[in-house]
């Protein structure tokens, strides 16, 4: 241990985000500005909520599960891009320990509750194609929303523990976080003390929040892929897998950066590396569920264009 006697503790970070450099901070700053803009508002997040909500075909548990997802993603960019946006003018990159603390506390909860929406979702098309006659009467309403509550739920229970145990660390110097927001790993890391326990305790967290899920996920799919083996026209199964599609794409894109920085030592912190990567799973995939679910969904494309006919009738009177 290190000793933190006549040491200064720490009351503000530095966000070294990607560069110093001015130019080139100029030009991330357009950049993440039109990533964040279309992640929330054009062709991304904000559309898909307002098309799910207007559209009453669209009133299913699947697509209520999908607007669950999407206010998540909101949220989830939300929590750190703007920060990031005027860091990347502004001189000043610091954040105070309880904007800090805050920002880690409420990323990690949208996280974890995204994580058990993932095994929600992967059980809404368990019923819906192993069970098509009873979908409606098993997922009814009320369900829906328990199930949606107690993602939230566990979600923020299982991260305040991380949260507490990482930001009760002695912080005596430096304070530079070499990232663009306070993630655990990057924070823990300036820690003045041997952080092995904590990284224990992380670890059995991170395992909880996201091995399960993901064991849960592939289940669900080994039930599915079974019933689907079992339709006799090729046509019929494409179908059925087609439906499956769009959720295994994102499960992909979200588990697979997350569990590279989560699970694992803090002995293989990279900083410049994991701030890619965490910009991938934070920002990109944001960006990329709405069209990963519109792309390949009928029924979203309907909405979009009867939703665009309403408006340019409007427009037209």
């Amino acid at each position: 241990m290190i000793p933190v006697q006549n040491q200064s503790w720490v009351s503000e970070f530095i966000l070294l985000g990607f560069s110093s450099d001015p130019t080139t901070n100029s030009i991330l700053f357009i950049v993440f500005l039109l990533i964040y803009l279309s992640s929330v508002l054009v062709l991304g997040n904000g559309l898909i909520i307002m098309l799910i909500c207007l559209d009453t075909q669209l009133h299913t548990p699947m697509y209520f599960f999908l607007c669950v997802l999407a206010m998540l993603d909101m949220g989830y960019v939300t929590t750190t891009m703007p920060q990031m946006l005027v860091h990347l003018l502004a001189h000043s990159q610091t954040i105070s320990f309880a904007g800090c603390w805050l920002q880690m506390y409420v990323f990690g909860s949208l996280a974890a509750t995204e994580s058990t929406l993932f095994v929600v979702m992967a059980y809404d098309r368990y019923v819906a194609i192993c069970y098509p006659l009873r979908y409606t009467v098993i997922l009814n309403w009320g369900l829906c929303i328990r199930l949606a509550a107690g993602s939230c739920v566990c979600g923020f229970l299982s991260v305040l523990l991380h949260t507490f145990f990482t930001m009760s660390l002695p912080y005596c110097g430096p304070n530079k976080v070499n990232h663009y927001f306070c993630e655990g790993p990057a924070v823990r890391s300036l820690a003045c003390m041997d952080t092995h326990i904590i990284e224990m305790v992380d670890l059995v967290l991170s395992v909880f929040m996201g091995i399960i899920p993901i064991s849960l996920i592939v289940a669900s799919y080994v039930h599915i892929a079974m019933a689907i083996m079992k339709i006799k026209s090729t046509q019929g199964r494409c179908k059925a897998f087609s439906t499956c599609a769009s959720h295994l794409t994102v499960v992909t894109l979200f588990y697979v950066p997350s569990t590279y920085i989560y699970i694992r030592p803090n002995s293989s912190y990279s900083p410049e590396r994991d701030k890619q990567v965490s910009l991938f799973y934070n920002a990109f995939t944001a960006l990329l569920n709405p069209v990963v679910y519109s792309l390949r969904n009928k029924d979203i494309k309907r909405a979009f264009l009867k939703v665009m006919g309403h408006a340019w009738n409007i427009f037209r009177k």
